[in-house]
C-alpha cells in the first residue's frame, strides 16, 4: 500500500478520499488554489500545496503544477477524484511518465471511453445495445441538421468529449436545432476544450440506470449492482438511489452483464460506471462509461457495506479485487440528495456568497461535505455543497429518512435547493418510483408551487425570536448602565394607563406584516395583522442574520426582515434595470437598444460556472440601454441593461 498520496481535487470528494486514506494509514497531500486556501479539504489533509490562482485552468487543471506538488511532497500516487482531470488521458500518461501511480484506469481505457462517439462504435462491436444516433466525425452544421432530421425529432445533441450534463441539449423541432447546436458547442468548448458533438434519438419518459464496475490488473472484473439516477435538472443528477426500483432479477442481470461486457472490451482497471438509458418498454441502451468514481458512489457503499475508495487504492497498488462476484451482496435501499448552492425558482441558477450558518442533518444520515460555516462559495467551481445519503431496510424506510434528514438542514448565505429536494422526495411520482429523466418538468406544478405569504404561526415564531433578542440586548444595556433594574431597559411595551404591548413589523416579500405581543397577567397574547393567534406551538427554528430572521420548518426556509418604518423610507429600487445574478462573462447580446421585447424574451447569455444562463425580460417593454458587450466580464449585481416598461 502507498505511504502517501496526493489528491488532485477539492471540496467534498477530496474530504471523502482523505477520510478513507486516514483509516488505511495512508498520508494525504491536498492541493489548493488561492480561492481554496482556507478550505475544509486543506485543513483535513496531512499537508497541502498551493497550485495556482482561482481559475481551474490555472490550478486544478494544471498538470505540471500537480505533478510538481506530488514530487515536492514525495507522494507515490495521485487520486484525481471526479471532474477536473479525473478522465484525462493526458494526465494519466503524465503521471506514468513521472513515475507516479494514477489511481484510476489506464490511459488507453480513458481514451477509449473519453470520446463518446468512438466509445459508442466500440460498444457496438462488443454487442452492447446502443441508442440510434449519429456518432461520426463529420461536424458541419448542415450535415448534422440532416442527420437529426433522419433520426426524427426530438433528438439529443451531446458533447462528444465528456458528460456531466454539459454541452447537452434536447431539440424538439428543426427550427430550434441550429441555436441548440451552437449553444451545446459553446458549452462543450468551455467545459472540455472540445466542441464536437454527437446526436441521439431522444427517448421520452426514459430512465437513467448505471452499473458500478471494478477491474484489477489480474484480469478480474466485477459489478456492484446498479443505481437509478433519473431525477435530473439540466441533465445533471439531483437524486440517486440504489438499487434501481422496479427492476426484475432478470433485467438486473441483463444490465449488469452488458456493463461487464463494456468494461471487458477495454480491459478496464479500477472503478468505473457504465451508464444506460432505459425506455418506457424496459429496453436499455448504452450511453457512456465514466472512467472514474461517481458523485453518487455512496449509495452503492451503503447497500454493499463496502468502501469503494479503499478498493481504488488497493487496486492501484497492485492488489486483486477484494471479493469475488458471488461474495458481493446487496442489502436494503439507499438514496442520495445533492445539496447545491443554486436557486431552483430561477432555473437552478448557481448562487455565490458566504455560508453564514450551516447545519446539516444529524444521524442516521451520512453527510459528505467539503464546506463549513464561514466558507465562501465562489463562481469558480461546481456549486455542490454536500451530499446527504440515507439507508433503510427498504425504499419506503429510506425515503422517510431522506425527508426527515432534508427537513433538518439549515443553510444561510446562499440560495440552496434543500427545500426543492424535500418537495421532490415528497412528490407522488418519486414516492411511487414513477421515475424518468423528465420527472422535474413533468411534476413542475407540484415541485414549484406559487409563493405563499408567511403563516400566522411563522410570524409569531419570528416575533418571539425578535422579542427574545431585544430582551437580551436590553439586559446587556442595563448591566452596562450601572442600574440593572431601570424600567427604561424593559421591552414589555409598558404604557402608563394603557395595556402593555409591543409591536414588531416584518417585511414578508413586498408586504409589511405586523405582530402585536400583549403582556397580560395570565400570559402573552399575540395578534398578527390584528387577528389573534390562538396556538403558536409550530416547531419553527429561527436563526438571526443581520436584520433578517430565517425560519426553518419541516424543510421549508423563509426569510422575514425586521421592518423599521423610519429607515425603510425612500428605499425604492431603480425600476427597469436587470442585474447580473452572479459573476460571469457575457457570451451573447441578443437584442439592440430600442428593441421592443415581450415578457420572457431572451436578452443576453451569461456564462458562469461553465454553464450558460439566459437572461430574459421580466416584463414587456423597450430596451433603453445595454451596458456590456459580448466577451466582457461582469460582477454580481452589475446592471446588464435597462428595460423600459411598456
Amino acid at each position: 500500500m502507498f505511504d502517501k498520496i496526493l489528491i488532485a481535487n477539492r471540496g467534498e470528494i477530496a474530504c471523502r478520499i482523505i477520510a478513507t486514506a486516514r483509516a488505511m494509514g495512508v498520508r494525504t497531500v491536498a492541493v489548493y488554489s488561492d480561492a481554496d486556501r482556507d478550505a475544509r479539504h486543506v485543513a483535513l489533509a496531512d499537508e497541502a500545496r498551493r497550485i495556482g490562482p482561482p481559475p481551474a485552468r490555472k490550478s486544478y487543471l494544471d498538470i505540471e503544477a500537480l505533478l510538481a506538488a506530488a514530487r515536492a511532497t514525495g507522494a507515490e500516487a495521485i487520486h484525481p477524484g471526479y471532474g477536473f482531470l479525473s478522465e484525462s488521458e493526458q494526465f494519466a500518461r503524465a503521471c506514468a511518465a513521472a513515475g507516479i501511480v494514477f489511481i484510476g484506469p489506464t490511459p488507453e481505457a480513458i481514451a477509449a471511453m473519453g470520446d463518446k462517439a468512438a466509445a459508442k462504435r466500440l460498444m457496438e462491436n462488443a454487442g452492447v445495445p446502443l441508442v440510434p444516433g449519429y456518432h461520426g466525425g463529420r461536424q458541419d452544421s448542415a450535415f448534422l441538421a440532416e442527420q437529426a432530421a433522419k433520426l426524427g425529432y426530438p433528438v439529443l445533441v451531446k458533447a462528444a468529449a465528456a458528460g456531466g450534463g454539459k454541452g447537452m441539449r434536447v431539440v424538439r423541432d428543426a427550427a430550434s436545432f441550429g441555436a441548440a447546436l451552437d449553444s451545446a458547442r459553446r458549452e462543450a468548448k468551455a467545459a472540455f476544450g472540445d466542441d464536437r458533438v454527437l446526436l441521439e434519438k431522444y427517448l421520452e419518459r426514459s430512465r437513467h440506470i448505471e452499473v458500478q464496475v471494478f477491474g484489477d490488473r489480474h484480469g478480474n472484473l466485477v459489478h456492484l449492482f446498479e443505481r437509478d439516477c433519473s431525477v435530473q435538472r439540466r441533465h445533471q443528477k439531483v437524486l440517486e438511489e440504489a438499487p434501481a426500483p422496479g427492476l426484475s432479477p432478470a433485467r438486473r442481470s441483463e444490465i449488469a452483464g452488458a456493463a461487464l461486457a463494456a468494461a471487458k472490451a477495454i480491459r478496464y482497471v479500477g472503478a468505473g460506471t457504465v451508464e444506460f438509458i432505459a425506455g418506457a418498454d424496459g429496453a436499455f441502451y448504452f450511453m457512456e462509461m465514466n472512467t472514474r468514481l461517481q458523485v453518487e458512489h455512496p449509495v452503492t457503499e451503503l447497500i454493499t457495506g463496502l468502501d469503494l475508495v479503499s478498493w481504488q487504492l488497493a487496486i492501484a497498488a497492485g492488489d486483486p479485487i477484494p471479493l469475488q462476484q458471488d461474495e458481493i451482496q446487496m442489502k436494503g435501499h439507499a438514496i442520495e440528495a445533492r445539496i447545491y448552492a443554486e436557486n431552483p425558482d430561477k432555473g437552478f441558477l448557481p448562487s455565490t456568497g458566504t455560508l453564514r450558518h450551516v447545519r446539516f442533518s444529524a444521524q442516521p444520515a451520512r453527510v459528505d461535505s467539503g464546506v463549513r460555516q464561514g466558507d465562501v462559495v465562489t463562481p469558480h467551481y461546481d456549486p455542490m455543497l454536500a451530499k446527504l445519503i440515507v439507508w433503510g431496510e427498504d425504499r419506503a424506510t429510506a425515503l422517510a429518512r431522506m425527508r426527515a434528514a432534508l427537513a433538518q438542514c439549515e443553510i444561510i448565505g446562499v440560495a440552496t435547493n434543500v427545500e426543492f429536494l424535500g418537495r421532490v422526495a415528497a412528490s407522488k411520482a418519486f414516492a411511487s418510483a414513477d421515475l424518468d429523466t423528465g420527472l422535474i418538468e413533468r411534476c413542475a406544478a407540484e415541485l414549484f408551487p406559487a409563493e405563499r405569504p408567511a403563516s400566522d404561526e411563522e410570524l409569531a415564531a419570528a416575533a418571539f425570536a425578535e422579542l427574545g433578542a431585544e430582551q437580551a440586548q436590553a439586559a446587556t444595556r442595563a448591566q452596562a448602565s450601572g442600574d440593572p433594574h431601570s424600567p427604561w431597559s424593559r421591552v414589555d411595551g409598558w404604557r402608563l394607563n394603557l395595556g402593555s404591548h409591543h409591536e414588531i413589523a416584518f417585511k414578508d416579500g413586498d408586504a409589511i406584516r405586523r405582530v402585536q405581543i400583549h403582556f397580560l397577567p395570565e400570559g402573552l397574547r399575540l395578534a398578527v395583522d390584528g387577528n389573534e393567534v390562538k396556538n403558536t406551538a409550530c416547531g419553527v427554528r429561527t436563526v438571526r442574520d443581520g436584520g433578517d430572521w430565517h425560519l426553518f420548518r419541516d424543510g421549508a426556509h423563509r426569510v422575514l426582515a425586521v421592518h423599521d418604518e423610519h429607515s425603510a423610507a425612500g428605499d425604492d429600487e431603480v425600476a427597469g434595470s436587470l442585474a447580473a445574478p452572479m459573476p460571469g462573462r457575457i457570451l451573447q447580446v441578443l437584442v439592440q437598444p430600442g428593441a421592443q421585447v415581450a415578457r420572457g424574451a431572451p436578452l443576453l447569455i451569461l456564462e458562469a460556472m461553465k454553464m450558460e444562463h439566459t437572461i430574459t425580460a421580466p416584463h414587456e417593454g423597450r430596451v433603453r440601454r445595454i451596458f456590456f458587450k459580448a466577451g466582457e466580464q461582469v460582477a454580481e449585481g452589475a446592471d446588464l441593461l435597462e428595460l423600459e416598461a411598456a
